[in-house]
């Protein structure tokens, strides 16, 4: 036997389903000639990125869905976006202008050491070379052939000259880039925290 609560509920769902399932929704939209229309089996593709209302059995609003953003809106909110994003990243890594400061200190010694042991390197390199050349003039003024392995090695040092001098030219760009990058940092930062003020 069914107790009152349960018994209750059912005569409850009985008394409200009918109306529920008879309730229609009409759609209202405006066409290519710039007229209303109401539909009752929904809004055609061509037409649904335009906006449309949607209307119960009386005729009256119950949901509004708006027109698709244009292409610049589009773009203008991506924009937005991802500076909201960057904003937030940048006040999770720094609490202070200050810290700004540190970490570019940070970042550029470690640059500089980079930069500094690539000089190290081509240095040696040269200095290898310079030794190479000198058995090669020693060889060809005591009359004798320079010997094949000898160029190689020779041409093999040129090589990983040229390679360590593109590696400083890159290191010196990225310490640029790590400064500008931190300049541009502790400015939005500042304005972040005049914003707040």
């Amino acid at each position: 036997m069914l107790k009152s609560g349960a018994m209750r509920w059912i005569l409850l769902m009985t008394f409200c389903l009918p109306p529920l399932a008879g309730a229609t929704e009409l759609y209202r939209y405006l066409d290519d000639r710039g007229e209303i229309v109401i539909n009752r089996l929904g809004v055609p593709p061509e037409y649904v990125g335009k906006g449309y209302d949607v209307l119960n059995e009386k005729g009256r609003v119950v949901r509004v869905v708006p027109p698709a953003p244009s292409e610049e809106e589009r773009v203008r909110q991506a924009s937005e976006k991802a500076k909201a994003n960057s904003d937030a990243q940048l006040l999770r890594l720094y609490s202070s202008v200050e810290d700004v400061d540190r970490a570019r200190d940070r970042k550029l010694v470690e640059l500089d050491g980079v930069i500094s042991v690539a000089r190290s390197n081509l240095q040696s390199l040269r200095t290898q070379q310079a030794n190479l050349q000198a058995q090669a003039a020693d060889t060809e003024r005591a009359g004798g052939e320079v010997p094949q392995h000898l160029l190689v090695q020779i041409d093999n040092l040129r090589a990983e000259q040229a390679g360590a001098e593109k590696d400083i030219q890159r290191f010196l760009k990225d310490k640029e880039n790590a400064a500008a990058s931190f300049a541009a940092d502790r400015t939005r930062l500042l304005e972040l925290f005049n914003r707040r003020k």
